[in-house]
C-alpha cells in the first residue's frame, strides 16, 4: 500500500500518521494506512485509479477521503493544514500523533508518543480533545482494551468529565467502536460512566459467548435499534430477546427452541442462561436431515397456512422420534386432517 502512495505523491509534502506509525512501532501489522498531504481528494482518485480501489469522503467537514481496497484494508488521505507539527497537535492521543514522512525518514513525534508507547499509557494530546470529537471518549476505552494500555489519569479524568457528550457522535460511528469491544472492554466503558449513558448494562450474560454482535445485545438489548444496524443483526438481536430456555433436554423441546431461534441457537442458550442444553443443540444440528419426509406439493391440499402447519408438525415428530419414513409423515398428516 505505502508503495503506492510514495510513488503517486513523490516530490510532494506527505505523512504517514495516526495507526499506521503507531501499530509498526508496537510490531503490530498495519492494516490500514493514514496519509496526511496537501489535496486529499486527488491523491485518493490517483490511488484508486491505480489500484482499482473505490474513493469516497470520509469527511466532508474535514476533506478527507478514504480508498477501499478489494482486500478489506482502506488507505486514508486527510489535508495537512499548515505544518506536521500543528497537524499532529489536532489529534486524539499522543500515541496517535506520530509522523514518518512518506518517503521515509525521522519520526515527528511533539507530544512524546514513543515514550507513552514504552510506557503503555493513553494520554490526550490536549485537554481540549474530547470536545473537538466525542467519538473519543469510545476510542479511548477501546484502544486500551484492544492494545492492553491504560490512560493517563488527566486523560480519564477528562473522560469522565465529558461523558454527557458520548451520545453526539453519529450512530453508525458510535456502533463502530462499540462492535470492537472485548467484554472487558463494556466493563472499562461502564466504569467511566459511558456505558450508561447509551442505554446500556453489564450482567452476567455478556461472558457467556465469544461474538461481537452477542455482547453488543447482551449489553443493550432492545436498546441496539437506537443504532443504526443491518437487517442481519436487527433479526439476530430481535431473536435473542423472544427467547425462552427449553422445556427440557428432550428431542422435542429442542427442536421447537431450534425452530424460534435458529441460526443462532447457541447464542439464544447464552442469552437465556441455559448453556446446559447447548451439547443437546449441538447433537440435534448434526442429526438434521438432509431431505424433508414430505414436501407441501405432495400433501393434495390448497396453498395456504396449513400446508405449513403440517409439514412442521411431520418436522417436529420426525426430531422426536416417533416418525422416520415418508409414509409414517403420510398417515400422520391423514389422521390430522381427519381431526
Amino acid at each position: 500500500m505505502r508503495e503506492l502512495a510514495q510513488e503517486l505523491l513523490a516530490g510532494q509534502e506527505a505523512w504517514v500518521v495516526g495507526g499506521a506509525v503507531r501499530d509498526a512501532l508496537l510490531g503490530r501489522e498495519v492494516v490500514d494506512l493514514d496519509i496526511a498531504c496537501a489535496q486529499p481528494e486527488q491523491a485518493a482518485r490517483a490511488y484508486a485509479a491505480t489500484s482499482g480501489g473505490a474513493p469516497f469522503p470520509l469527511s466532508e467537514r474535514h476533506g478527507a477521503w478514504r480508498v477501499a481496497l478489494e482486500n478489506g484494508r482502506t488507505v486514508d488521505f486527510t489535508p495537512l493544514h499548515g505544518s506536521i507539527e500543528a497537524d499532529l497537535f489536532t489529534r486524539d492521543f499522543t500515541i496517535n500523533a506520530i509522523a514518518e514522512p512518506l518517503a521515509g525518514g525521522e519520526l515527528v513525534d511533539p507530544s512524546g508518543g514513543r515514550e507513552d508507547l514504552e510506557l503503555r499509557v493513553l494520554r490526550a494530546v490536549t485537554e481540549e480533545a474530547f470536545e473537538a470529537d466525542p467519538l473519543r471518549l469510545l476510542r479511548a476505552v477501546r484502544l486500551e482494551d484492544e492494545l492492553n494500555f491504560h490512560m493517563a489519569p488527566l486523560t480519564e479524568k477528562l473522560v469522565r468529565r465529558h461523558a454527557a457528550l458520548v451520545t453526539s457522535p453519529a450512530g453508525e460511528r458510535i456502533l463502530g467502536e462499540l462492535l470492537r469491544l472485548s467484554a472487558g472492554g463494556y466493563r472499562r466503558l461502564a466504569d467511566v460512566g459511558l456505558l450508561q449513558r447509551l442505554g446500556g448494562q453489564v450482567d452476567e450474560r455478556l461472558d457467556r459467548s465469544d461474538s461481537a454482535d452477542y455482547r453488543l445485545v447482551a449489553v443493550f438489548g432492545a436498546n441496539v435499534e437506537q443504532f443504526p444496524i443491518s437487517n442481519e443483526l436487527q433479526r439476530y438481536t430481535r431473536t435473542l430477546m423472544r427467547a425462552r430456555p427449553p422445556a427440557n433436554g428432550s428431542a422435542r423441546a429442542i427442536h421447537r427452541f431450534r425452530k424460534r431461534t435458529e441460526p443462532w441457537a447457541h447464542d439464544a442458550l447464552a442469552f437465556v442462561g441455559a448453556l446446559e442444553y447447548a451439547s443437546a443443540v449441538e447433537l440435534a444440528r448434526e442429526a438434521d436431515p438432509d431431505e424433508p419426509l414430505l414436501r407441501g406439493d405432495e400433501l393434495g391440499l390448497e396453498p395456504g397456512p396449513e400446508i405449513g402447519r403440517l409439514l412442521a408438525l411431520v418436522d417436529e415428530e420426525r426430531a422426536a422420534g416417533t416418525i422416520r419414513t415418508r409414509e409414517d409423515a403420510l398417515e400422520l398428516v391423514q389422521r390430522e386432517l381427519k381431526q
